[in-house]
């Protein structure tokens, strides 16, 4: 798993939230690249989240302060929401 990044103030990224659910925002990165994928916020924690099934379903991208509980309750969640999730980057990436 890698460890994503944080965002700066010199390096703004545009990213609209998908959805929110759980005190958790789900959001897609305009001009990201494949696979297919949702960053996760909450309580200044990311994670990042494949759409599309791998060999073990779905796969934990990335993490950088989020408890466990959290990561697993996001996975859960996108789990739950992946076909209106999957729907959110095909409107834009298309």
């Amino acid at each position: 798993m890698e460890r994503i990044a944080r965002q700066g103030k010199t390096n703004p990224v545009i990213m609209p939230t998908v959805l929110k659910k759980d005190g958790f925002d789900f959001r897609i990165y305009f001009n990201d690249h494949s696979p297919p994928h949702v960053h996760v916020f909450k309580a200044g924690g990311q994670a990042k989240i494949s759409l599309t099934e791998g060999p073990g379903g779905l796969e934990i991208l990335g993490v950088d302060s989020l408890s466990n509980k959290d990561v697993k309750r996001a996975l859960e969640i996108v789990i739950e929401n992946q076909q209106e999730l999957a729907n959110k980057w095909e409107e834009i990436y298309g």
